[in-house]
């Protein structure tokens, strides 16, 4: 399941993945969320959370999350991993490199510190 957050900066869109994740759940809350931060900002930060409850994604899930990543690959300006899963955490690490903006992992300890990074303004 992804849930939207809503407390979040206009220019930032953000989700929390908890349980199982299904193209569903991109189709009818992270997509459309994701389309509209884009329509008012040409710049987009995203602040990605996944709980420690999380037991999966469906491949159709992942092709979908891949799709939204690529289409808008320049105009991510930001992003923050939160999360204690470990092959998460070091997939982000690995490949994190490859994104044009700057992207974070943080431990779900430190949510708020990622909510205050992604939301800050430009050092």
């Amino acid at each position: 399941m992804i849930e939207q957050l809503q407390d979040l900066p206009p220019n930032v869109v953000g989700f929390v993945c908890k349980g199982h994740v299904t193209s569903e759940d991109y189709e009818v809350v992270l997509v459309p969320a994701v389309e509209a931060a884009f329509k008012g900002h040409e710049k987009v930060r995203l602040y990605y959370q996944v709980d420690t409850d999380f037991s999966g994604i469906e491949s159709s899930a992942m092709w979908e999350d891949f799709k939204v990543g690529v289409e808008h690959w320049l105009r991510w300006e930001r992003v923050a991993v939160v999360t204690d899963i470990n092959w998460i955490r070091y997939s982000i690490l690995a490949f994190g490199f490859l994104m044009p903006g700057a992207v974070k992992v943080f431990p779900l300890a430190e949510a708020s510190a990622a909510r205050e990074w992604i939301g800050a303004a430009e050092a």
